[in-house]
């Protein structure tokens, strides 16, 4: 583990800077009378360079090394932070939000590929459920940053002191820095082909979070919530994914994921009609949303597990890039859409959308099982996850890494 502590220290600052921003963008947009469509799109710029920076950023890794690399992207952040408090044009924040998810994946792929290359294979399991678990703690501690108070650029300043200060663990690491393996060649014909739940359940994952992370925090701001009780509120959701993940999970590992898939889709529909029918009392709510964040942030996981169970090793990274595709593209669309629908229905309207698109896939994936037999090709098991870069993937156990050419 001593390896790679630098790394996971690195990665946790980063995160309760990212946390932080993350729910701080739509709560000051929506003070500064930012439409819901503008903070939807938000969202969906970020996961539109989410996407472009998966294909930009390796070369420039490659070219200058991580250290430099991971320096250059946490001070682009950082300024990109900064820049939010000096303007309140919503155009400008579209273009700051496009230019740091570009950013942002650099060192999300500069992380995954360096805990990979420190890690023995024995291991990698291992490290993959902690590096989740950093990430899951780091996003539920960064809501609770939200208490600080002061003027409104005061939390920006503390979001970019996070990521700067990211950067210290990391350059001042000793381990050598590893190459990065390319990114495998999409092939969205081929996953359809052979898991079509996983493809689908990428595309509705994705979006149902991506208005989940772009406007639950409206949602809460407008049912009354203080910065405070929203980032109680954002808590309770995110420890509901980590703690109810395993659990999910390991149920699925012992039956059909499509039938596991059905299931958590069915109860997260029934959570967010809870949600959208009943009065808006805030001790409801946040029990609501703790049980509806553990289902929900299962969602995806169970896909990727779906999609080992039916696939070889050699073929996982190229299949999962095309997940991580079509999930992308489900996060983009998500916030715009759920945005135009609170924005024409009012607040309320946000579960609504979640209880919409969970529905579907749980039917979809339920006639999948009952009309599909489908015999698993191997032997995997559920291992808690976020959508993060393809990088990640090299740590799955399952997973052969291609050989880099010399």
């Amino acid at each position: 583990m001593r390896p790679i502590t630098s790394l996971l220290a690195g990665t946790a600052l980063l995160l309760l800077g990212v946390g932080l921003l993350t729910t701080l963008i739509p709560l000051r947009g929506h003070a500064l009378g930012f439409s819901t469509t503008m903070l939807g799109a938000l969202t969906s710029a970020y996961y539109v360079g989410y996407f472009a920076g998966t294909f930009a950023l390796p070369p420039l890794i490659q070219r200058i090394g991580h250290i430099r690399a991971f320096a250059f992207c946490t001070a682009a952040v950082a300024c990109l932070v900064l820049l939010h408090a000096l303007s309140s044009n919503p155009w400008f924040w579209l273009l700051l939000r496009l230019l740091a998810g570009i950013s942002l994946v650099g060192l999300y792929a500069i992380i995954e590929s360096w805990l990979n290359a420190q890690t023995e294979a024995s291991r990698r399991g291992t490290v993959f459920a902690i590096y989740m678990m950093v990430n899951l703690g780091s996003l539920a501690v960064a809501q609770q940053l939200l208490r600080i108070q002061g003027e409104p650029f005061v939390l920006f300043v503390v979001v970019a002191l996070l990521v700067c200060a990211a950067t210290l663990p990391v350059v001042a690491t000793r381990q050598a820095q590893p190459g990065l393996n390319p990114v495998p060649r999409l092939e969205l014909k081929r996953l359809f082909a052979l898991a079509p739940t996983a493809g689908a359940g990428a595309l509705l994952s994705g979006l149902a979070m991506g208005a989940f992370w772009g406007l639950l925090p409206v949602y809460a701001s407008g049912r009354g919530f203080d910065l405070t009780q929203v980032g109680t509120y954002m808590s309770l959701a995110i420890l509901g994914g980590a703690a109810l993940q395993w659990p999910i999970g390991r149920w699925s590992d012992r039956h059909d994921r499509r039938l596991a898939l059905a299931a958590v889709c069915a109860l997260a529909t029934v959570l967010a009609l809870l949600q959208l029918l009943m009065p808006p009392r805030q001790a409801t709510m946040t029990a609501l949303i703790f049980l509806y964040g553990g289902l929900t942030f299962a969602v995806y996981p169970i896909v990727v597990a779906h999609l080992v169970d039916h696939l070889s090793p050699e073929e996982l990274l190229s299949a999962s890039s095309s997940v991580l595709l079509i999930y992308g593209v489900g996060s983009a669309i998500g916030p715009i859409a759920a945005g135009a629908l609170m924005a024409r229905l009012g607040p309320g309207s946000l579960f609504g959308w979640f209880a919409l698109t969970q529905a579907v896939l749980a039917v979809y994936a339920a006639y999948r099982y009952w009309h599909f037999h489908r015999t698993q090709t191997t032997e995997a098991n559920f291992r808690m996850m976020l959508r993060t870069t393809p990088t990640a993937f090299d740590m799955l156990p399952d997973t052969e890494t291609p050989t880099e050419s010399t």
